[in-house]
């Protein structure tokens, strides 16, 4: 399931995104004070979408676990299109960690890739969300200005390294997150999975290594740990790789 950010009421969304104050009914000063607000709607949505991702969340979901009801939300948040956009900006608050100014622009960009990998770990369904049209929330707009922040120091041109770190980090998220689930999945473990095909490789196909065998050395590599281990080792020595060419650019000749 692939959903796309920006399909709900533009004003309403952006409205709701930057907490306007007519976008909130619950920040309202006059009146009865309201049952809900627009962050405990959000906050209990990620939880829904954290426990069951976006393939069994619903708003029915969501107001099941405020009891209320789904229509109860609608005062809040017109539909769930909006909603999700609010979930998915949100789950990127709080990334920034510190990093003290003399460890260098690389070990900031390590630390930045790092935390938005552990904020996809932590938030599965946010892999669901697609990432050809951004939010443009205050958090995800954070993560990027963040990361430009620490680019400028560079002198390079941030946009292509900007798009190469998101698609690294998400791309080592969806391996990891998919490594973790394809067990319980399928009811099969990668063990298993591994030694039935690979018996079947060796016997119906006894030529693989003359035919293949550049893949035939890699098989050979040794892969430490099991196979969450290796998709997080990828991630790791994939994002040192990225950095030593980014460093070789920003050195002077």
């Amino acid at each position: 399931m692939v959903v796309y950010a920006g399909q709900g009421d533009p004003q309403r969304t952006m409205a709701l995104l930057w907490r306007a104050s007519t976008a909130d009914p619950g920040r309202t000063t006059r009146g009865p004070k309201p049952a809900l607000t627009v962050d405990a709607i959000v906050a209990a949505a990620i939880a829904v979408a954290d426990e069951s991702g976006l393939d069994g969340w619903s708003m029915r979901a969501v107001g099941e676990r405020l009891g209320r009801t789904a229509m109860s939300l609608y005062t809040y948040v017109p539909t769930k299109r909006e909603l999700i956009d609010l979930m998915y900006d949100q789950a990127h608050a709080n990334l920034a960690t510190p990093v003290a100014p003399s460890s260098g622009w690389r070990a900031e960009i390590e630390c930045w890739a790092h935390d938005l990998l552990a904020c996809y770990l932590r938030h599965p369904w946010l892999l669901q969300v697609s990432h050809a049209r951004p939010v443009l929330g205050p958090h995800e707009q954070a993560v990027l200005e963040s990361i430009l922040r620490i680019l400028d120091r560079t002198g390079l041109p941030a946009r292509a390294i900007v798009s190469s770190l998101f698609s690294l980090v998400r791309g080592s998220a969806q391996s990891i997150t998919e490594t973790r689930s394809a067990a319980t999945t399928t009811g099969t473990s990668d063990q298993e999975w591994w030694t039935l095909r690979g018996d079947l490789m060796r016997q119906l196909v006894p030529d693989f290594a003359e035919r293949f065998p550049y893949s035939a050395r890699l098989a050979k590599e040794p892969a430490p740990g099991n196979w969450e281990d290796q998709a997080g080792n990828a991630f790791t020595d994939g994002l040192a790789i990225l950095l030593d060419g980014v460093e070789s650019a920003a050195s002077p000749t």
